[in-house]
C-alpha cells in the first residue's frame, strides 16, 4: 500500500463525508505532507497524538460553508514509476487554485515554494 496516496484519499474522502477532521497513521513524511497543506491553505492543522497506543496524526479539515476545502487529488509520482522534474518545469494546477507537492532536497515542498528556491524533486500529488 501506498501511505501517501492513502493520506491524500483519506482527507479527500472525510471532507467528503462532512467530517471536521481525520486520524491517520503517523509518519513524518505525513506530518511534513500536512504542513505543506496547512501553509497552501487546504487544511487547518495536523497535530501528532497517540490514540490506542499507536503515533497518530490528527488532521483538522477546512470547510467553507460546509463544502470542503480539498474538492480532488491526483497522486503523480507512484512507486512503479517516479516523476521528477527542474524547477523551471513545475507548473500551476488548476490555474493556481491548486498546488503541487514535492520531496526535494530540502524536504516536502509546495510547487510555488519550489520555484521560489528553485529546486527541483519528485512531484507526490496535486490537490485542488
Amino acid at each position: 500500500m501506498d501511505p501517501i496516496a492513502n493520506m491524500i484519499i483519506g482527507i479527500k474522502n472525510a471532507g467528503n463525508a462532512g467530517r471536521d477532521h481525520v486520524v491517520l497513521s503517523y509518519s513524518k513524511i505525513k506530518e511534513n505532507i500536512a504542513n505543506v497543506l496547512k501553509k497552501e491553505g487546504f487544511i487547518k492543522g495536523a497535530e501528532k497524538k497517540v490514540v490506542g497506543g499507536k503515533p497518530s496524526l490528527i488532521v483538522s479539515l477546512l470547510m467553507e460553508n460546509r463544502i470542503p476545502k480539498v474538492k480532488g487529488v491526483a497522486r503523480i509520482s507512484k512507486t512503479s514509476k517516479r516523476i521528477y522534474k527542474k524547477a523551471s518545469e513545475i507548473r500551476l494546477v488548476k490555474n493556481g487554485y491548486g498546488a503541487v507537492v514535492l520531496s526535494t532536497p530540502k524536504g516536502i515542498l509546495s510547487g510555488r515554494d519550489a520555484r521560489k528556491e528553485k529546486v527541483g524533486g519528485e512531484i507526490l500529488f496535486t490537490i485542488w
